[in-house]
């Protein structure tokens, strides 16, 4: 009977040295990482008295769930909540769509001035206008106090139309010359071949579209002064972090703390801390789903320029 021969490299005991220390690095640094997010949740379900007075630092102190069911008596924080799940949605949706047919387009050589759309494309990458002229075009199309400001801009991302484009250009062109032979046209070969081979490039930049959309605050801050109706989660939060901060200076200048501003400063803090984790959950719990599917469809989508 033949015996199997198994390669093995010996090694020595610095090998396992270098390793442990590898190790701990890269368990520090996660520790790291995840530390604050642990803190923050720390304080969100702990003793409002205990999180005030500064005790809860790594463990929770008087376990309750209290400040999130207290969330739907925040003025107009349901409301944000709604604005930004549907920006999220809808414009990660769209954003995708166009992407994709927008990607899968310049790749055809039939186009008409490919070239010239496909440069003009990649140039705004590079060149920007400034936030004054921005605000000047926003004002004169009549997206202020408006929500389409939240989906048309972001509809054409150039990055993401040329990962995809980049990605479609690695599909074997047998496969769509073989349905057009068929009698395919080019929105079904589009539909029926490149989208379904496409899924781990459109789950990559439907990531970047949904984190992008979820934590914009800007175009809130600027374009809907005169609607907080319309204010995204985000935008709510740096209001609540603002009405915090100029309250302890309040309270500071005043040489004491009265039982209502003390009690107000607690429920800034206690709002602010809640609220930030309300706005981090969401992008933890799908990461972890779409992770296969973003480094697959980000290493495939670089591979060529």
């Amino acid at each position: 009977m033949s015996k199997k021969v198994q390669n093995h490299i010996a090694r020595k005991p610095s090998d396992y040295v270098f390793d442990g220390l590898i190790y701990l690095f890269f368990g520090l640094f996660t520790l790291l990482c995840v530390f604050p997010f642990y803190y923050l949740f720390i304080n969100t379900i702990s003793d409002n008295d205990k999180v005030v007075s500064g005790l809860v630092n790594f463990y929770p102190i008087g376990l309750h769930v209290n400040n999130y069911i207290a969330l739907k008596d925040v003025a107009d924080l349901g409301s944000s909540v709604i604005v930004t799940v549907a920006r999220t949605i809808i414009g990660t949706a769209l954003m995708v769509i166009v992407s994709a047919w927008a990607g899968y387009m310049v790749t055809k050589q039939k186009m008409w001035k490919r070239s010239l759309w496909y440069r003009a494309l990649v140039i705004t990458m590079y060149f920007n206008a400034g936030l004054i002229p921005w605000y000047m075009n926003m004002l004169m199309l009549g997206l202020t106090d408006n929500f389409l400001a939240y989906i048309l801009p972001g509809m054409i991302a150039p990055y993401n139309i040329i990962l995809v484009k980049t990605y479609i250009e690695s599909i074997p062109g047998s496969l769509e010359e073989s349905a057009v032979i068929d009698g395919a046209n080019t929105p079904t070969v589009f539909l029926k071949i490149i989208l379904p081979l496409s899924v781990p490039i459109l789950a990559t930049i439907s990531i970047f579209g949904a984190v992008g959309n979820w934590n914009s605050f800007q175009d809130s801050l600027l374009l809907m002064s005169n609607n907080p109706k319309l204010y995204t989660l985000q935008h709510r939060l740096y209001i609540y972090l603002n009405q915090s901060s100029n309250l302890s200076a309040l309270v500071s200048g005043s040489g004491g703390l009265s039982t209502q501003a003390a009690q107000n400063m607690l429920s800034s803090k206690v709002i602010k801390y809640t609220v930030s984790m309300v706005t981090i959950i969401p992008i933890l719990l799908v990461y972890p789903f779409m992770q296969r599917y973003f480094v697959k469809g980000i290493m495939l989508g670089a591979v060529k320029g």
